[in-house]
């Protein structure tokens, strides 16, 4: 087990255990069967504060 840094404040309400089976689910399907856990968020107004996938997209770009 090792801490799991969260760009979101809340309450773990699920764990994905099948990916102790099948840890590669991670990298193979991150959106379907790789998800790590399900949160309740505290304060939906941090989510303003995130990249869409477009944004991330790009910044991801400009590390080349």
């Amino acid at each position: 087990m090792s801490e799991l840094f969260a760009p979101v404040s809340g309450e773990v309400v699920e764990v994905n255990g099948e990916l102790e089976a099948s840890p590669e689910d991670i990298n193979d399907g991150p959106y379907e069967k790789g998800w790590l856990i399900a949160i309740r968020i505290s304060d939906p107004g941090e989510l303003d504060r995130l990249m869409d996938s477009a944004a991330y997209e790009e910044f991801l770009g400009g590390l080349d």
